[in-house]
């Protein structure tokens, strides 16, 4: 199956529909033994409305993202962050999960998925009914003091800031996946960012910022995941930076199988015995319905092999 591709979307020949049916069922084929770990990226949420980085949304995206060093070290670089992020906001927290998301929540609900490991920071994999769910670079729902420590939740944030900043009425145009948007100096010069609550310290979303390292805590437990799997599927990711192609390094050093659904080449594609390049969101549910064919019992019931069905609720 090595070198497969879903054909894009939109292609209405009449060999697509061969080709759509034919990845979609080796995809089912390779996940239906189980112990399956998933790895999402930003192409997962694109549907969603939010943008990738690399992939065909992306490419409207500037992408001089934000250092640890920056926001640390420079006041006006935290106030345009702030101001920037303020307006990005609102695309995250009105962002709902696709039928990508969704699919993954059914999938791990059979049984099938032995964890989700997410590079993305909207929490859609959760709002689309996946559970335990590692976010390798945190969450953009929270924040945190970096003095205290004290996390508290972005909705409250959004509330003081817009307290803060009466007369701010920018506009977002193009929201980046880590709720980061454009804006000129002359719209975020005058913006007022707020400290901690409890000790007035530096607030920093709860998200890894470029030169900042993910927790080992963290990296530990993705690895331990990738470990034990069976097959790691990546969903949505270009795998351009390590932070999430070492656990495709990792998989493939220990002869765990690959499968990458992605729109685009991806750096991890020479490891995968099956790549498809279509939208996840399209993808995905056929893989579902295609895995709920072969278990027409009741459900709970034994089927030939004496394995339980699995459960579509």
């Amino acid at each position: 199956m090595s070198g497969q591709t879903l054909a894009e979307h939109g292609d209405t020949g009449p060999a697509t529909g061969g080709r759509i049916a034919t990845a979609v069922a080796d995809l089912a084929e390779l996940m239906a033994g189980g112990a399956v770990v998933v790895l999402s990226g930003a192409g997962l949420s694109t549907e969603s409305g939010i943008p990738d980085y690399r992939g065909p949304s992306g490419r409207r995206v500037r992408a001089t993202p934000m250092t640890y060093q920056s926001f640390t070290r420079e006041a006006a670089a935290r106030r345009r962050y702030w101001a920037r992020s303020h307006l990005g906001w609102g695309t995250v927290a009105r962002a709902v999960p696709n039928a990508g998301h969704r699919a993954v929540g059914q999938l791990q609900r059979t049984g099938l998925l032995a964890g989700v490991i997410t590079q993305n920071v909207d929490g859609l994999h959760q709002a689309g009914g996946a559970h335990g769910v590692i976010e390798l670079h945190g969450s953009l729902h929270q924040v945190i003091c970096l003095e205290c420590r004290e996390v508290t939740t972005r909705e409250e944030l959004d509330r003081r800031l817009t307290a803060a900043n009466p007369d701010f009425h920018a506009v977002a145009t193009v929201v980046k996946p880590d709720g980061d948007t454009d804006l000129r100096e002359s719209q975020s010069a005058k913006f007022r960012a707020v400290g901690c609550r409890s000790c007035g310290g530096m607030l920093k979303p709860h998200v890894v910022f470029f030169g900042e390292n993910v927790p080992m805590p963290r990296v530990r437990a993705c690895f331990e995941l990738v470990d034990r799997a069976r097959l790691l599927l990546v969903l949505g990711s270009s795998l351009t930076v390590m932070s999430g192609r070492r656990f495709v390094l990792q998989a493939a050093r220990l002869d765990i199988q690959i499968a990458i659904v992605n729109q685009g080449e991806t750096r991890g594609d020479r490891y995968a015995a099956l790549t498809v390049n279509a939208p996840l969101g399209t993808v995905l549910p056929a893989v579902v319905d295609a895995l709920r064919k072969p278990h027409p019992a009741p459900r709970g019931a034994a089927d030939a092999s004496g394995l339980p069905c699995l459960d579509w609720r």
